[in-house]
């Protein structure tokens, strides 16, 4: 076989290809040859006199060249334009990069959006609001948040609160994950919700009323600078605060100090005294620990504890691509009820933390739960729903609780203390969780060295914890057999001590709002220890 371009030429000696040579030659089909003809992009150089097209020297390196263009995506136009000279090849590429890369977006966009929608299991019905979303540009994005923004504070002056909320306003990112296409809609959906407007609307609230009066003058040095470092110095020691109180918060919840014992002061007076240096700056910030200090406090943890503005920030993060700030609830939960339980300092009567007795303790608590479990053991499916002295309770929720005082214990006792106050301890059969919940404590209690140790930043004994618990089993075993109707008379051998120990531990604590026990009542005359340990933590043993 020859030359296939000499066995392609014209026969009129001119060099001339014929458009089967052209196609052989560079391996584009006629086709493609004949349309890109047809379009200007390769024009013939002559014609047969039969009317075919003949293509001169020049007509593959050109092809060359609208094949490559052609493969970038270019237009027919643009294309044209580069090979009629009214455009460069560098024009060309630039304008039509800029093109891909508004192309690639839009594809990668689409892409988030269908991955989400795959793992968030959306209805036909969301996709309309979804894609509509999903499609606006950065200031469209923005706008919903602005008009958010100044429509929950509406009439609210807090301008640094304002500027901080609409400070942290996001951008998608060009290539966004489908986790933030996610947190976008969510986030989208979120802010038309009256739930958050009215709580950042009370959190607005709360900064104009502690913030400084206009005419007071500047704490530090008046210049810019000055007041820009300490602002940041403030921001500071705000978060460092608010860490704070979470380790602390989750150090006493892993010990098992209940935030109305005497071992949860101190860990409050710490809190406050790193807290009041942060309301510098504020109207009649507080001086030292005390009522106010601690009731200023409380206020702003109240304030903060809601679940859609802590929702909203984690949302922002998301689509910023931030690390979420920690879900302190837990630990603020508890923070908030040990401020309540202790509006103002007192001071610490460590003896109730020296007076426990490993063994002591340990024969208390086998001799409670042996009393206790017989009560439970004869409590009857009837009998769940019938009301106890703990107000609000059923025996059911008295008996979960019970199980649940067990559980907590055990996961103190093993480092792993549990965070599932809310779920169902109970099950179908309230007799095997309790009885087996009592079983692993009192193997816990012996087998992990529990009561030899000490918990929490204060050190608070092993054996005072599990003191706790044998007074608070002793305490509503009493509730559960007024309950049923039952003789109230439990473990005697130990119910005096038990008695001593509750007024050791909880005997300083104010009875607040915050406290787990009400006032004191007081005790008919010849009445069992039980029933003087029921007085003593409010209930009516009459």
């Amino acid at each position: 076989m020859g030359d296939p371009t000499v066995e392609g030429m014209y026969e009129d000696g001119t060099g001339l290809l014929t458009i089967g040579a052209l196609a052989r030659l560079t391996g584009v089909p006629v086709k493609t040859i004949r349309h890109w003809s047809d379009q200007d992009l390769l024009p013939p150089t002559a014609r047969t006199p039969a009317g075919y097209r003949l293509y001169g020297p020049d007509a593959p390196a050109r092809l060359e060249i609208v094949r490559s263009l052609r493969d970038l995506g270019i237009t027919t136009a643009a294309i044209r334009s580069v090979l009629q000279r009214q455009r460069t090849v560098a024009e060309t590429a630039a304008q039509w990069a800029d093109a891909l890369d508004a192309q690639i977006r839009t594809l990668q966009l689409q892409r988030a959006v269908l991955r989400s929608v795959a793992a968030r299991g959306s209805a036909a019905e969301e996709l309309p609001r979804m894609t509509e979303l999903a499609r606006l540009s950065d200031r469209e994005r923005r706008r919903i948040i602005t008009d958010f923004v100044d429509d929950a504070l509406d009439g609210v002056h807090a301008p640094a609160y304002r500027s901080g909320l609409l400070a942290a306003t996001p951008d998608l990112p060009d290539d966004p994950t489908p986790e933030q296409i996610g947190a976008w809609f969510e986030l989208a959906a979120l802010v038309r919700e009256p739930e958050l407007r009215a709580a950042l609307r009370r959190l607005a609230e709360h900064s104009a009323r502690t913030a400084p009066a206009p005419e007071q003058p500047p704490a530090a040095e008046p210049d810019a600078a000055g007041a820009e470092r300490n602002a940041a110095a403030q921001e500071e020691a705000a978060v460092h605060v608010a860490e704070l109180m979470r380790v602390r918060g989750e150090a006493a919840l892993a010990a098992g100090i209940a935030p109305d014992s005497p071992a949860a002061e101190p860990v409050v007076a710490e809190l406050v005294a790193a807290w009041i240096p942060t309301q510098t700056g504020t109207a009649d910030p507080p001086a030292e620990d005390g009522p106010q200090a601690r009731a200023r406090l409380l206020e702003q943890l109240e304030t903060a504890a809601e679940p859609a503005v802590e929702r909203y920030w984690q949302l922002l993060c998301t689509l910023t691509g931030r690390p979420a700030p920690p879900s302190w609830g837990p630990a603020g939960t508890w923070t908030a009820a040990a401020l309540r339980a202790h509006p103002r300092p007192y001071r610490l009567d460590r003896s109730a933390f020296e007076a426990a007795d490993p063994d002591r303790v340990l024969h208390a608590y086998e001799q409670v739960v042996r009393d206790v479990g017989a009560l439970v053991a004869a409590v009857s499916p009837q009998d769940l729903a019938l009301p106890t002295p703990c107000a609000g309770w059923s025996v059911r929720q008295l008996l979960d609780h019970m199980v649940w005082e067990n559980l907590m214990a055990t996961s103190i006792a093993e480092d792993a203390p549990r965070d599932d106050l809310t779920a169902d301890h109970l099950g179908d059969d309230h007799r095997a969780a309790f009885e087996n919940s009592a079983r692993a404590a009192l193997a816990a209690f012996t087998g992990s060295g529990m009561l030899h140790r000490t918990y929490g930043p204060y050190e608070a004994p092993g054996a005072m914890l599990v003191q706790q618990v044998v007074v608070e089993l002793l305490a509503h075993g009493w509730d559960l057999a007024r309950a049923t109707g039952a003789p109230t008379g439990l473990a005697p051998e130990v119910a005096e001590e038990t008695l001593a120990a509750a007024r050791r531990i909880y005997g300083a604590a104010p009875r607040t709002e915050g406290s787990s026990f009400a006032p004191e009542r007081p005790a008919p005359p010849g009445a069992s220890a039980p029933d003087r340990l029921a007085a003593f933590l409010g209930r009516d043993p009459a």
